[in-house]
This record gives structure tokens, sequence and C-alpha cells, in this order.
């Protein structure tokens, strides 16, 4: 297996390489079909069909943006958590989906991208539904782990031979430190799940935000201190703000 790093519109883009497969670890955004098309087909000279799996760690822009398109362009199989239900279900989920494209979108002008569009279907339904330990369809070399805290789903991969695990959106490697990331919707899940991925000790961490990282003992307990201790959501940040507004 070789692990392609791969810059994407907003986010590193990780695809595994097998002389007769590919597997992609996350969905990416809409933005990154094209590169990933050329990629591919040009830069390892293989027909799109290669692709054989996608797998989706969690509904955000920039990890489901490319999945149904991708799908359409190379007949991929798609994986996701056995969570049921769909993330942004109702009308506070279409209200979630449209607040996180323009959040992605602001990400994109913070890093000076040209404006790209990144609108994605709000439903997702997968072809296999993975629950924590499950190996991948036709990529039994990797191993699917619940990490949730960031939404309600989230995955991370770990690659057992390498022992590389890819943590998506656990963490974030912002002027060379670890913080976590926006939002956390469960804050005892998340710590949870920093705490499987310490008490794992992998070689190396693929950060969808970050790249290839190796961090400390004290660098985890930094990031394990600056975990909330109540949830920083979309909706509770409004809040606060508005209330210092009122408060002036």
């Amino acid at each position: 297996m070789k692990l392609h790093h791969l810059q994407g519109y907003i986010q590193s883009v990780y695809l595994a390489e097998y002389s007769d497969k590919l597997l992609l670890l996350d969905g990416c955004s809409r933005a990154d079909i094209s590169m990933l098309k050329h990629f591919i087909c040009n830069d390892l000279a293989r027909p799109l069909t290669d692709l054989k799996l996608v797998v989706v760690t969690h509904m955000h822009p920039d990890h489901a943006g490319a999945v149904h398109k991708l799908k359409s362009l190379t007949g991929c199989k798609v994986a996701a958590s056995g969570v049921s239900g769909q993330w942004y279900a109702g009308i506070n989920g279409k209200l979630m989906h449209l607040t996180d494209i323009l959040l992605a979108k602001w990400v994109a002008h913070r890093l000076k991208k040209p404006n790209k569009s990144i609108r994605y279907p709000s439903k997702l339904y997968a072809d296999y539904q993975l629950e924590d330990g499950d190996f991948l369809p036709g990529f039994t070399d990797w191993q699917a782990l619940e990490t949730q805290g960031h939404t309600d789903r989230d995955l991370s991969l770990h690659h057992l031979p390498s022992d590389k695990v890819y943590v998506a959106d656990l963490m974030v490697k912002v002027k060379g430190r670890y913080i976590p990331p926006f939002p956390v919707f469960y804050p005892n899940r998340y710590k949870a799940s920093l705490q499987k991925i310490v008490s794992l000790n992998p070689t190396t961490l693929a950060l969808a935000h970050g790249g290839l990282v190796q961090p400390t003992k004290d660098e985890y307990d930094h990031l394990i201190a600056l975990a909330p201790n109540v949830p920083k959501t979309h909706l509770r940040t409004v809040k606060i703000f508005i209330s210092k507004l009122l408060h002036r």
C-alpha cells in the first residue's frame, strides 16, 4: 500500500494505492473532484474505475462533498458510520447544512483559495455501514474506529501494517499547535475519542487539517486540556455572541 497525501481545496486528501485498486480515505469536497481525476488518470496513469471504495468519516462539506459525484463517475462503493439516521435531518439539519457550507467557504477565503461551488447533498446512503473495529470491505488492512465527538458519527481509519491512523477532524493543527475542531457536539465522547487514539499510540497520524504528524505526549496532553467541557456548536456560539453584544 502506498498512501498519497494530496492537497485538497481546504483539507488534506489521502488516497491509498494498491496494485489493483484505490481507496479514498474520505469523501473530500466537491471542489476536489477535478484534482482527483487528474491525479488518478495522469499522475498514476490509472483508470478512474480503479477507485473501489470511498469512506465518509462524517458529513461535513470537505469530507462528504465529492462522494456522490465520485460514485457516479467510478462506480465505487461508499462506506460510512453505522449510526442510524441522517446527520442533517429536519429543519435544524437543513440550516446546519447551509451553515457548514458557508463555514467551509469562509475557510477557503482565509486560505486565499479561488471561489468554487462546494454544494452537496445533505443525505448519504452508504453501501456499507461501519461499526467500531470493522475492517473496510475489500481493504482488510484498514480498520474503522469510532471517534465521535465532533459529530455523532465520526470515524478514524487505522492502517494496521503501517500503524498509521487517519483521524479526519479529531484534531486540527494550527500554527504548530494541536487544537480541537469546531464544532464539538459531544464533549464527553470527544475526550474519550482522544484517549482512544492516545492509548492506541500509532506511529503516525494523518490529519485532514495538518497533514502527517507525530504528536508528542506533551502535545496530546495540551490537546486534551483544551477539549471543551460543554458543547461548542453553531447555535451555542451564536447565542454566546448575542449575549455578549447585549451585555456590553
